[in-house]
């Protein structure tokens, strides 16, 4: 049990470790001085020619969330069935609290997929 609080404590230092020089490098060596072509905005990486002529509706973003959320449920569902022998009843709890808390994000979709305004 403490090898393995070890091997995750390993895990999160050795992510830290990569992500705060990913976080600083940027900052010491990108530009400072702001000019027009850098302030520019571009579609495609060409130069925008007059003004945009419609608004995109976003009516799938709702079914893509659903998605990702059914995904990595039925995911470690199936995972979890593969191996019930040898995690027990314990296991059962620990993957009660899985579901419920993917089913955050799947209530907060099903709560915005019928206000199609607000995309």
């Amino acid at each position: 049990m403490g090898s393995d609080l070890i091997l995750i404590l390993l895990t999160a230092a050795f992510a830290a470790a990569a992500c705060v020089p990913m976080l600083i490098i940027p900052l010491i060596i990108s530009p400072k001085t702001p000019t027009k072509p850098k302030e520019m905005q571009y579609e495609c990486g060409q130069v925008p020619s007059g003004a945009g002529k419609m608004s995109l509706m976003m009516q799938y973003y709702a079914y893509l969330l659903m998605f990702v959320a059914f995904d990595v449920i039925s995911m470690f569902l199936f995972a979890w069935g593969l191996s019930i022998k040898s995690v027990g009843f314990n296991g059962f709890f620990v993957v009660i609290l899985f579901i419920g808390v993917l089913l955050v994000p799947l209530a907060f979709t099903l709560y915005h997929a019928g206000r199609r305004e607000l995309w």
